[in-house]
């Protein structure tokens, strides 16, 4: 079974832009989404571009602020200050990488935590690993999204996830540790790697290195699930963490790239702007 992620965000979407329709009613307004992109760098400003196309579809209003990469990290903090104390600003997202003289966590922690769409801000970091309410990471969030729809049973099953980035790999292995798994944390120093995955029976990938996974290392009937965005080196393709090819017929589910945990990335990031704008409102 290949799971669609981008199917199963147009549902989710579609789901969304009837529950955004009563905002403007019900509260005066819609949320409010801005997203501040530093530079040119053709991955960010596609990204950027289908945020602003997921937010349209949803009714969420959108905003990029587009800035050159030789802007000095002091006005960046600037920006984000003037929208931190906009009230009628809800979500607050900073497209990543920065240009190399900026403290990408220096950034990340100006943006206040209830604004914080990504799920970045330590606040949130720590409210996850403390089971408190929190604003989830979006790739993470998606994944588990993307294992239930799959009707994957997550409770008492060995997941491993390959990656240890506080953006994918840390924050799954919670969302994971919370559903119950026996979660194992992969990466780059550790031995027998294969051995390891070859007992995973939800396999999550997320290291940056293209077709890395080969079908030696996955087991039969395994689900895995490729977070890794590459361009082949051979055709120029974009292409996952995972020779899919080679795993498509050991797996019971698999994702494919793209069209996997990219388009539940985005579909995330719209449910967090809708919390973070009801959070507020229904304090008020």
């Amino acid at each position: 079974m290949v799971i669609s992620g981008k199917e199963l965000a147009a549902e989710l979407k579609g789901k969304m832009a009837e529950q955004v329709a009563g905002f403007e009613e019900k509260y005066g307004r819609v949320p409010h989404l801005v997203v501040i992109l530093v530079g040119e760098d053709p991955g960010s400003v596609s990204y950027v571009t289908g945020k602003a196309k997921a937010s349209a579809e949803v009714g969420i209003k959108n905003t990029t602020i587009r800035r050159p990469d030789t802007i000095s990290e002091e006005e960046l903090l600037g920006i984000i200050d003037d929208l931190n104390n906009d009230d009628g600003v809800d979500g607050i997202l900073v497209q990543l990488p920065l240009p190399k003289h900026m403290d990408s966590d220096k950034v990340i922690a100006a943006i206040r935590y209830d604004k914080d769409v990504d799920g970045f801000h330590p606040a949130n970091t720590a409210a996850l690993w403390l089971k408190q309410p929190c604003v989830k990471p979006c790739t993470p969030k998606g994944i588990i999204e993307l294992l239930k729809k799959a009707n994957v049973e997550i409770s008492g099953k060995n997941a491993v996830v390959i990656g240890r980035s506080n953006i994918v790999g840390l924050p799954v292995a919670k969302l994971l540790l919370d559903e119950n798994a026996t979660v194992t944390v992969a990466h780059s120093r550790t031995k027998n790697l294969g051995e390891v995955t070859s007992k995973a029976d939800i396999l999550i990938v997320a290291i940056g290195r293209p077709m890395f996974v080969k079908g030696d290392m996955v087991k039969e009937g395994a689900v895995v699930i490729d977070v890794g965005v590459n361009r082949n080196p051979e055709t120029g393709k974009l292409c996952g963490d995972v020779d899919f090819a080679a795993c498509v017929d050991k797996a019971s589910v698999i994702t494919p790239v793209p069209g996997g945990v990219g388009p539940m990335t985005i579909c995330c990031l719209m449910q967090n702007t809708i919390e973070c704008f009801l959070n507020k409102m229904n304090k008020k």
